[in-house]
Order: C-alpha cells, then structure tokens, then sequence
C-alpha cells in the first residue's frame, strides 16, 4: 500500500511531461500539496492581518505556513541540496558546490493579500548557478507548468510553446508597475518610456501582479513579451526556465545575461529585440 508521500507523487507525474525525473515530481508534489492551503485561504487581508517587509512589500500567515509545507516536504526528498526561501523558514546550507532549492510560497502576494485570485507558488533547482528544473502552480486555475533543462515547458502534462508573431501592433506584452525605488537596471524615465512606448504600440499592456506567472504566460503564448525589475531568482527562476525551453528569450534589459539587479525581460524570438530596444 502506498504511503501518503507516494501518492502525492503519483497524482503529480499525471501531470508532468511522460520521462519527468522524480525530482521535478517531487517538485510537483510538493507544490500541488501547498496550493490546496493557499487557495483555503484567499480572503481580504487588512493591514494590520500583515506584516510589511519594507514599503509596500507584504507578507501574510499563508506566506510562511505554504512556505513551511514546501521546506518540510523538500528537506525530506532531497536532503544534500541547500534550501533558500523567500521568508527564510527554515533555510538550510549545504556542502559547497551542492544544489539549491529557492521558494517562493505565494508569488503576487498583494494580489492574495487584496483577495485577488492571482498569484502562484513556484520552486526551482539552481546547479552551478543554473537553473535545471522549476514549477510553477496556480493554485486558483489549478494549473501546473514544468520544465526541466533541455526536456521542453509542459502544462499539466501537454507541451507548450511561445508563440512568435512579429507583427509588433498585434502582440500583448506583460510588464511590472514599479513601486518607488524598484527600478535599478535603467533609470525611471527609460522604464516608464518603455511602458509608454508598448502603450502606443501594441496591441495592450498588462499588469497582472504574479512575475512569475506573467513569465509562464509567455511560455505558453498567453503573453508575447514582459519584463520587470528588482525580481529575485525566488520570482523568476522557474518561469524564466520554461521561457527558454518554449523557445523564447530571457535576458537582462540590455540584453545580456541576467544581472543580480533581477531586470528580467522574457519575450518570443521575433519580439524580444523590439522589447530590448525600449529599455535602452
């Protein structure tokens, strides 16, 4: 008879891609198990129900209980790999040179705080500072995305792909909306130059408040393009993974290698440079 751990297992591999490795089941299992916790508990949160982290930086009780489930879980399916949490519960070290699990319990916590159905839990695996698996669950839509290096992005099992179309008036393009102070990698008026620029030129605009999700989206062609600011690998690691292995794009603004800054930009082969460009 299988034992609770294993079927979670099970009902995970249903939904990742046919050779899935165990471990990006294990990565499944635990995410699936979490999202039935945060989608209990999606509500209306006040300020004094959360604790603010910095300036408009929130965290709620669901942050650090989602975050827990997913360390325990974790901790126990791969006990050599270092952990790195964003709410730091329950981070580990480990020998040097050895895997690091980074977790993001509730990505688009002021969308879960405000009570909007829009958020996701997202775990990935860096190696020798590469990302080689990751997921990302919506836990409202119950939608899982995965990927693994060089095995394709998948959605609950089918594979996806980014959609290239290069004519720029007909693309929708994903971006951040910048508190004060986030925007590093250019200066204020390059950024919202940028914005203005898509604004007047394709085919809409999006904030949707998950980078993560809005980064999985382009994935699956929901989004042609996004980028934004001051995102940690916590935010981006897994989607930005899915990205490349749909065949799109995830550079830094300049264009190069992503910068500890976190300026992500994601976008289909035939838009990204157009995207590059406004961000100079």
């Amino acid at each position: 008879m299988l034992d609770a751990q294993s079927l979670q297992a099970a009902s995970a591999a249903h939904r990742l891609a046919p050779e899935a490795s165990t471990r990006l089941t294990a990565l499944a299992a635990a995410v699936l198990k979490a999202g039935e916790t945060a989608r209990g508990a999606l509500r209306r949160r006040l300020p004094d129900q959360m604790t603010a982290k910095g300036p408009r930086d929130y965290q709620t009780e669901i942050d650090v209980a989602v975050e827990r489930m997913l360390v325990e879980d974790l901790a126990r399916a791969f006990p050599d790999h270092a952990i790195k949490g964003e709410e730091a519960v329950g981070n580990r070290a480990a020998e040097a040179g050895a895997p690091v699990i980074h977790i993001d319990p509730i990505d688009g916590t002021t969308n879960f705080a405000w009570g909007l159905p829009h958020f996701a839990i997202t775990v990935c695996i860096v190696e020798n500072g590469v990302v080689t698996a990751g997921v990302v669950y919506d836990p409202m839509l119950d939608e899982l995305f995965s990927a693994e290096e060089g095995a394709g992005a998948w959605l609950d099992g089918e594979p996806i792909a980014c959609v290239d179309h290069a004519a720029v008036e007909d693309v929708l393009v994903g971006a951040g909306l910048p508190v004060p102070g986030q925007v590093k990698a250019v200066s204020e008026d390059t950024y919202f130059a940028a914005l203005k620029r898509l604004m007047a030129n394709t085919a809409g605009v999006r904030r949707l408040g998950s980078a993560a999700l809005s980064i999985a989206y382009v994935a699956c062609g929901r989004l042609d393009g996004f980028f934004e600011d001051g995102l940690s690998v916590h935010d981006y690691g897994a989607a930005a993974l899915l990205v490349r292995e749909a065949g799109g794009t995830v550079t830094a603004f300049s264009g190069g290698p992503v910068t500890p800054q976190g300026d992500i930009l994601a976008a289909t082969g035939a838009l990204h440079g157009w995207l590059a460009e406004g961000l100079r």
